[in-house]
């Protein structure tokens, strides 16, 4: 049980279970313990490595602050040797639009160089979708950067479509 954000105590579903059609590998919620691996997932990346902090209570922080919320699962993908091979941070959003609909956010994905090109991270991505079903959710949304062009296909291949542009604009 997780306080909510408006302080009442919420019973938050649990994210686990075998990675199917994937051997060895099982999604679990991650740890504090597990924060150093889930970054060094985040640095093995094209863009990663230059906006990654070298700070790690910054990361600290944050994984409380996503730990202590019941909308948000930061997920882990687990070896039989329990060592994390991937990440992806699942998150709901409860909308005015859409008949008040949930939506589930993806973010951070990162799959271990080891099992890329191994049907993982489609397997991930169909734990995910299922899971955003089971919450209520009408539709999974997730933003990745153009240069990603090997993801964006990837998503693509999921039947993720581009349907709105999206912008950002940096605070820092």
């Amino acid at each position: 049980m997780k306080p909510s954000l408006d302080g009442e105590t919420v019973t938050r579903r649990a994210l686990v279970g075998p990675l199917t059609g994937v051997p060895g590998v099982r999604v679990a919620e991650a740890t504090a313990d597990q924060v150093p691996a889930i970054v060094a997932l985040l640095v093995d990346d094209v863009l990663g490595r230059d906006r990654e902090s070298g700070d790690t209570a910054v990361y600290d922080e944050a994984f409380a602050t996503i730990d202590a919320d019941p909308t948000e699962h930061l997920l882990v993908l687990l070896d039989e040797r329990d060592t994390v091979v991937g990440t992806a941070q699942l998150g709901f959003v409860r909308s005015l639009s859409r008949g008040g609909a949930i939506r589930a956010q993806v973010e951070a994905v990162r799959i271990g160089e080891s099992l890329r090109g191994r049907g993982v991270g489609r397997a991930f991505f169909e734990f995910l979708i299922d899971a955003a079903r089971r919450e209520g959710a009408v539709l999974v949304q997730l933003t990745s950067d153009l240069q990603r062009g090997g993801a964006i296909r990837f998503y693509e291949s999921l039947g993720f479509v581009h349907s709105h542009a999206g912008l950002k604009l940096a605070l820092t």
